[in-house]
């Protein structure tokens, strides 16, 4: 997602996607780690839920993908997307999901420190978020150099469209 607003939009343009999705992950983080993750516990059918929600929102998103370099000027989807909708993302995105409770389970330890071990933990995401998508972003301004037949932009987004599917299948089959 991030390499193709990269490709699509360059790197200015997907800054608010950047700054969106780390500070949507983060929140998420910290909100796993002070005990949203015991409401999953508690009504196991809400993971479905959110697992279906999520894969409705990530094919929606290949579908941008997939054609965003052959929209013209002014259409729907001529637009990286924005601030909000990178924070908003992150909630649906049962990867991200996986990521935090994981995060949440390996780095801390029960105790006192506790809720300063999740602070020292969204802090660490947070700082190191943004170099993380910023290279995926950087990657796709790159590519765009390459990229510069319209076909072979196309296929490039129809690829990385296919690439954004096949990460859904292993949350299809756990369904």
């Amino acid at each position: 997602m991030a390499m193709s607003s990269g490709l699509n939009f360059g790197m200015r343009r997907s800054m608010p996607l950047l700054w969106g999705v780390c500070l949507g992950f983060s929140l998420m983080l910290f909100f796993v780690g002070i005990g949203i993750g015991q409401v999953f516990t508690l009504f196991p059918q809400l993971n479905i839920y959110m697992k279906v929600i999520g894969v409705v929102y990530l094919l929606y998103l290949a579908y941008v993908i997939a054609y965003s370099g052959e929209l013209k000027k002014g259409a729907k989807f001529d637009q990286p997307l924005n601030f909000l909708k990178g924070v908003l993302f992150q909630w649906v995105n049962p990867k991200a999901w996986v990521v935090c409770v994981s995060a949440v389970s390996t780095f801390t330890t029960p105790g006192n420190s506790y809720i300063g071990q999740i602070l020292l933990l969204t802090s660490a995401f947070l700082i190191v978020g943004p170099l993380c998508v910023g290279i995926w972003i950087f990657l796709g301004a790159f590519l765009k150099q390459h990229l510069i037949n319209p076909s072979y932009m196309k296929n490039f987004n129809m690829f990385m469209a296919l690439l954004l599917i096949l990460s859904i299948i292993p949350v299809i089959k756990a369904l």
